[in-house]
């Protein structure tokens, strides 16, 4: 069903947007990827465009260079993402608008810039990497589970709205990922509290009945799915990713 579809990936440039984009190329998509860092773009070895997702015009621009050398979009995976832990009485606004700018505004600018060639073609796929803090909450990370759920409302409100237009819109919401990002929590962990890695490492995997981290490729084999003529029907879903936790 990907073949030869024009996929854009956000965050394409380390962990699950890389997975994503190379699950994509692997079945045989034309792949575009973003992200601000040039040298890991570079390392995917996939066509890329520098952007930050939270200017739109940046978003534009690069979908407008891909467009000219792939043709329509047809997918867009929002993928990029941030999280910072910080207890609510010391969060600032500044902290929950940086949250809303890359996990939020980012999945909107990608959104919307792709809107325009799907609806031209009739058939489109849109998809939001969010996360199980779109579904519950979590301690110290308030800011970005706000972020997270108004991605899912997003969503859901999206799906409504485009499903006449044959544009399917859903969220994946993994737990925690086997990520470099993982590795910062617990790092960050660490550096607050003391405790070894081993242990910061448990405490996250505490919450999935499984005991264990997911992996980047079940993230890329959901992504894959939601594409597929077998989930043609699955619009506004948020398929959770969490070995039972949610």
């Amino acid at each position: 069903m990907v073949a030869g579809k024009h996929v854009m990936v956000s965050g394409g440039g380390s962990g699950v947007g890389a997975e994503i984009a190379r699950a994509f190329a692997e079945a045989g998509a034309r792949v575009c990827i973003l992200g601000r860092d040039e040298q890991k773009l570079k390392a995917q070895r996939l066509p890329y465009r520098v952007c930050d997702v939270t200017d739109l015009e940046q978003v534009k621009h690069a979908f407008e260079g891909a467009h000219k050398d792939f043709g329509t979009i047809d997918i867009a995976v929002a993928n990029a993402g941030a999280a910072d832990s910080v207890p609510f009485s010391k969060m600032t606004p500044d902290t929950l608008q940086a949250m809303l700018s890359v996990n939020l505004l980012g999945v909107f600018n990608l959104w919307h810039t792709a809107l325009y060639d799907m609806k031209a073609v009739g058939w489109g796929r849109m998809i939001a990497i969010a996360s199980t803090a779109g579904l519950k909450g979590y301690p110290y990370v308030s800011a970005y589970c706000a972020a997270k759920h108004g991605v899912v409302g997003l969503t859901r409100s999206l799906a409504q709205e485009l499903g006449p237009a044959n544009i399917t819109v859903n969220a994946i919401c993994p737990g925690f990922i086997e990520t470099p990002m993982l590795e910062r929590s617990i790092a960050n962990i660490v550096a607050k509290t003391g405790m070894s890695a081993d242990d910061a490492a448990k405490t996250l995997r505490k919450g999935n009945p499984q005991d264990r981290f997911i992996q980047t490729d079940e993230v890329a084999g959901a992504a894959l799915w939601l594409c597929s003529e077998a989930a043609r029907s699955v619009n506004g879903h948020t398929l959770s990713l969490s070995g039972g936790e949610i």
